[in-house]
């Protein structure tokens, strides 16, 4: 998550950027190597004398492999491990699996997010801050192989090597040591030099390859190996567009990445392609705002076949914010419902917007995918975007701070949630609909860290996999099936434990949309963890396997398949 909530062209000043900050301007105007050793060296794992329990292993068992490089154990705050430090920055192994993996699934699983929430005696305060955790899940043969690391970004080198904070995350600031270094601390701040490249957000493959970890900072993409989980270095841009934030989100297929760069400065959005094997953004198109004096927050973005679809919501920007040491309500953003809400398409080939309607009240962070909707002679007639939506509800932010989800006391505080769906005419309508897309009971009213098929990306599709809710509790508990023509949800829950993201992969060959394996991490209600394997049609648990301990809760992930 990014800690900048604006885009700063080149050719602005610093003393005008300090104007638009306190108010006074007008800011409309300014796997090979594991499974080697594995065979090569038996030796069982033993650290804190923990081992794994095997209870009809459909794989033949594989002791796993001595830690790497032990770091101290960081402060258990709760009995889930899902909201504690990661105990040490690296291990690697293989694990015993109970069930029976499909021979057919052969790639690694990565899975990002933000694992290290303590630096010395300094501790984190809110879910996004954490420095980036990296874990890995090789599948090859009925064989799993586990491996995490902390991504080696400069935030986490300072800071590990200082014992402190030293740039700017989410919600956290290093404390100045006195006025001249505040003001040394803003100059960074708007050349970039103190946001944070801490990568703790999303993880994606390029079209040619190279694996990227992301977040909302430009500078916090980083290029990683995916066979060991090494940081390679940063990605660099190679364009001179310039801009510090784009979306966690981009949109990324074998043949392009697509992503938006918010802009404060000229409130609005930038909509650029960049091609496989380069680093150079090329600009699509642009779209002003319609609402407010800041661009509404663009964590996540949808597509069709033809279209960008950029959503501008009424949870804005707020430069101002980024003065205070201490965190705001809303950190980076300001709910002003008073702007409106609006949604935007975008073409793909030409950059003309076609529709730029105004819709209902909407807080999303993820949106799940879009489609184009067709009339009986074939025309396009309007575009239908869904997304995990809030119910306008804002928050949904406070309630991710640390110390809510590491003291839960049984009452029900997680806030609503549902599928939304907006359908977005074509026809000049200045008008759209958001309505929710089956009843939010059907996964406990709790919507959030979605996936599909990636076959059907930018077009019409009937399942999706999210994490849901079985109340009361405070924060999403379930794996939930959505099946958009039935209308209906399948839910899988083991009590008092949290999954990460539920992920799905396509068998090969596969004729049917939910004929695959959907994986996710989940931290039990005793501290451990484990990976788990579900039908993506029936959605029953087809395998699981036990990590030696319980990791911290996990963000986004993306497949490499097997090269």
């Amino acid at each position: 998550m990014a800690s900048l909530p604006f885009s700063v062209s080149k050719s602005h000043s610093f003393l005008t950027q300090l104007r638009i900050l306190d108010g006074s301007c007008d800011c409309s105007k300014v796997e090979k190597s594991i499974f080697g050793k594995i065979k090569d060296s038996r030796s069982i794992y033993s650290n804190n004398n923990m081992g794994l329990n095997i209870m009809n292993v459909a794989t033949k068992p594989q002791p796993a492999v001595v830690p790497l490089s032990p770091e101290k154990v960081a402060p258990n705050d709760s009995k889930l491990a899902a909201w504690s430090s990661v105990r040490q920055e690296r291990w690697q192994g293989e694990l015993s699996v109970q069930g029976e993996i499909p021979l057919w699934l052969s790639g690694t699983y990565l899975r990002n997010g933000p694992g290290l929430w303590h630096i010395g005696d300094f501790g984190f305060r809110h879910l996004f801050d954490g420095y980036a955790t990296l874990v890995r899940l090789h599948f090859e043969n009925g064989h799993l192989v586990m491996g995490h690391r902390q991504i080696e970004s400069e935030a986490y080198k300072a800071a590990k090597k200082n014992k402190k904070l030293c740039y700017r995350e989410f919600s956290e600031v290093p404390k100045p040591d006195n006025f001249l270094s505040y003001i040394g601390d803003l100059a960074n701040l708007f050349s970039g030099a103190s946001l944070t490249d801490n990568a703790n957000t999303g993880v994606v493959t390029l079209g040619d390859g190279r694996v990227v970890c992301l977040t909302e900072t430009i500078k916090g993409s980083i290029v990683i190996d995916p066979n060991t989980l090494d940081t390679i270095g940063k990605f660099e841009y190679s364009d001179s567009l310039g801009g510090l934030i784009h979306s966690a989100h981009p949109i990324v297929t074998e043949s392009e990445f697509l992503t938006l760069l918010p802009d404060l400065i000229n409130p609005g959005y930038l909509v650029v392609r960049m091609e496989p094997g380069t680093n150079e953004r090329k600009i699509i198109g642009r779209v002003g705002c319609r609402g407010g004096r800041a661009p509404g927050w663009v964590h996540s973005f949808p597509v069709t076949e033809h279209y960008v679809v950029v959503p501008e919501m009424p949870l804005r920007y707020c430069a101002q914010n980024l003065l205070k040491a201490e965190p705001t309500p809303l950190y980076k953003f300001e709910w002003h419902p008073e702007s409106k809400g609006f949604m935007h398409v975008m073409c793909k080939a030409s950059g003309k917007i076609v529709a730029s309607v105004e819709v209902p009240l909407f807080v999303t962070f993820h949106f799940i995918n879009a489609y184009e909707e067709k009339d009986e002679n074939g025309r396009v007639t309007a575009v239908i975007a869904d997304c995990c939506e809030h119910n306008a509800d804002t928050t949904i932010l406070e309630k991710l701070r640390l110390q809510n989800l590491r003291s839960f006391s049984g009452e029900d505080v997680l806030p609503d949630a549902r599928v939304g769906r907006f359908r977005i005419p074509l026809d000049g309508s200045p008008y759209g609909k958001l309505d929710a897309a089956l009843e939010p009971e059907e996964h406990g009213k709790g919507m959030d860290m979605c996936s599909i098929n990636p076959a059907y990306l930018g077009k019409k599709y009937r399942y999706a996999y999210a994490c849901g809710a079985r109340r009361p509790c405070n924060f999403p508990n379930t794996l939930t099936k959505i099946d958009l023509l039935e209308k209906k949800a399948k839910n899988w829950c083991d009590k008092g434990s949290v999954p990460s993201e539920p992920f799905f992969v396509a068998r090969p060959g596969a004729t049917e949309e939910d004929d695959g394996v959907v994986i996710s991490m989940i931290s039990d209600k005793n501290g451990g963890g484990y990976a788990l394997l579900l039908d993506g049609s029936t959605f029953k648990e087809i395998a699981r396997a036990k990590f030696p301990y319980g990791l911290p809760y996990g963000l986004h992930g993306c497949w490499v398949p097997k090269a």
